[in-house]
């Protein structure tokens, strides 16, 4: 007997990782809306702008949305639009998914690679923010990780969908 999409297997380790990388994002956000919040009051209040407030910002902002990214993928909250789905039944749906997640495996695969050739060059030079001298390497290690994992995510999913076969009741 095949399996519903809704069944979709998944791999504890991977659930406990995809938990505490959204914990991190969810840090990284209670960061962001704390200095941004803070940056509007020095400024315009007080008229003392936060030094490197950008900075903090864009790093802030890598965090969150690299670490949220897997969370995303593996509860299926990704925005998806069914425009043709009634035009291309089951199967275009089944091959849709397939290709879809096939195609972003692949394209997650080349950024967490080189990605990690930018964090190798970055922490052998040493390479830091203008501002802060925050160094970068761990926010492309950051950055490494969420793309490796969302991308072990989808490619459980791609193995569920293939394992579930076509699912005729969508």
């Amino acid at each position: 007997m095949k399996s519903s999409r809704s069944d979709l297997v998944h791999s504890t380790s991977v659930e406990w990782t995809v938990r505490v990388l959204t914990l991190a994002s969810s840090l990284a956000l209670g960061v962001l809306l704390v200095v941004t919040f803070a940056g509007v009051v020095m400024r315009y209040a007080f008229n003392a702008p936060i030094l490197g407030n950008n900075e903090i910002i864009e790093m802030a902002s890598v965090v969150l949305v690299m670490l949220a990214m897997p969370s995303a993928a593996q509860k299926g909250l990704h925005i998806r639009v069914d425009v043709f789905d009634g035009m291309i039944g089951a199967f275009g749906r089944f091959a849709g998914d397939i290709l879809a997640r096939g195609i972003s495996i692949y394209l997650l695969a080349l950024l967490g690679w080189r990605s990690w050739g930018k964090l190798a060059d970055a922490a052998e030079y040493g390479d830091a923010t203008n501002m802060l001298s925050l160094p970068l390497w761990p926010f492309y290690g950051l950055l490494v990780l969420g793309a490796a994992l969302y991308a072990l995510v989808l490619a459980i999913q791609l193995v569920d969908i293939i394992r579930s076969g076509v699912a005729r009741s969508e």
